[in-house]
């Protein structure tokens, strides 16, 4: 089952805010409804919100009324800003609407109807190259993972980050494949626990040794010696090696850097941002305070109590040992490296 896929003139996805709880389908009828549910995180992570964006438009030149390519165009250009502005950070999100938007303008086509049936096909290709794209970074991540390692992970990355297999859960899924003995300490990662409620039940379909842990376990664990290696994800990789990811992966990093563990994160070359020199021209989305005063609807405090809710932040590039990508192991200078890397995509 695909975190987001075509089907039947809709875009369904597995709504994530179900999990783990129970695990339903959804079918989005319209762009605005592929939008919302990007916004609400009901599909999340950046391969996932990109492939949907995608589909996203797709849908949009399926539904436009237009009878010539002029009209699907200026129907198309709104489809896309609405889509490209749901979330501000994971850079997935532009990088499939302006991947989209380039292709339908650079074709030749003649009909409103052929520029409708290759923008579903253009989508199609884009879900179905992530999961090959995500294979490829769990064979050079699990050549990292020796037998017996302890993984700790932050947020998730997993299958359900993705259209399929994951970044870097698909590497602990790789290694594990491979038959390599591995356990995994998951962060809970709030406040919407992706940790705790994603990461948690993809281990356990997938038969993975693995334990939750508060957020502020992490060091604990690191000073005992029970961690060998961190993996986590990006939503943004800015060209000298800064990357944006779920909020609390920077803590992480520092606390690595600390113990003399390797820190890496796993990205596409589509998370990877050239036009940025840094991370702090990263923009970082702020979600509504409620997610931390009443996540999933039960009160913690109350609902007047102030709170803030940056959903990620920054690691500078001087904590990571490597940025695994699906064209091999990024290492510093990030700069060089990663411009090699997305020359060879």
């Amino acid at each position: 089952m695909r975190t987001v896929e075509w089907h039947n003139g809709a875009v369904r996805m597995i709504d994530q805010k179900q999990i783990p709880w129970t695990l339903v389908q959804v079918d989005l009828p319209d762009y605005q409804a592929v939008a919302a549910a990007i916004t609400d995180m009901t599909v999340r992570g950046a391969p996932a919100i990109g492939a949907s964006a995608a589909f996203g438009l797709a849908l949009a030149a399926q539904q436009s009324q237009a009878a010539d390519i002029e009209g699907l165009f200026a129907d198309l250009h709104q489809a896309a800003d609405t889509l490209k502005n749901a979330r501000p950070t994971a850079v997935n999100l532009a990088w499939a609407v302006d991947g989209m938007m380039d292709f339908a303008k650079k074709g030749a086509f003649n009909t409103p109807d052929m520029l409708r049936e290759s923008l579903l096909k253009e989508a199609q290709r884009i879900a179905d190259e992530d999961v090959e794209i995500n294979k490829r970074m769990g064979a050079h991540g699990a050549a990292l993972i020796q037998d017996n390692f302890t993984i700790l992970h932050h947020c998730n990355t997993g299958a359900l980050a993705t259209v399929d297999y994951g970044t870097a859960l698909g590497v602990v899924r790789a290694a594990f494949e491979q038959g390599k003995h591995i356990h995994v300490l998951l962060d809970e990662t709030r406040p919407r626990l992706q940790g705790a409620r994603l990461s948690a039940w993809e281990m356990e379909q997938l038969g993975v040794s693995y334990d939750i842990i508060p957020d502020t376990a992490s060091g604990y664990y690191m000073q005992k010696g029970e961690v060998n290696i961190v993996l986590v994800g990006a939503d943004r990789v800015a060209v000298n090696g800064d990357f944006a990811n779920k909020i609390g992966t920077y803590q992480v990093a520092v606390l690595a850097k600390e113990n003399n563990i390797p820190f890496y994160t796993v990205a596409p070359t589509s998370t990877i941002d050239l036009s940025l020199p840094n991370g702090s021209y990263i923009p970082i989305e702020e979600r509504d305070k409620s997610e931390v005063l009443t996540p999933y609807g039960s009160a913690l405090v109350p609902a007047h109590f102030n709170a803030r809710n940056p959903a990620f932040d920054v690691t500078p590039n001087r904590y990571l040992a490597g940025i695994i990508t699906e064209n091999g192991i990024a290492r510093p200078p990030f700069t060089e490296s990663l411009r090699r890397m997305v020359e060879k995509f």
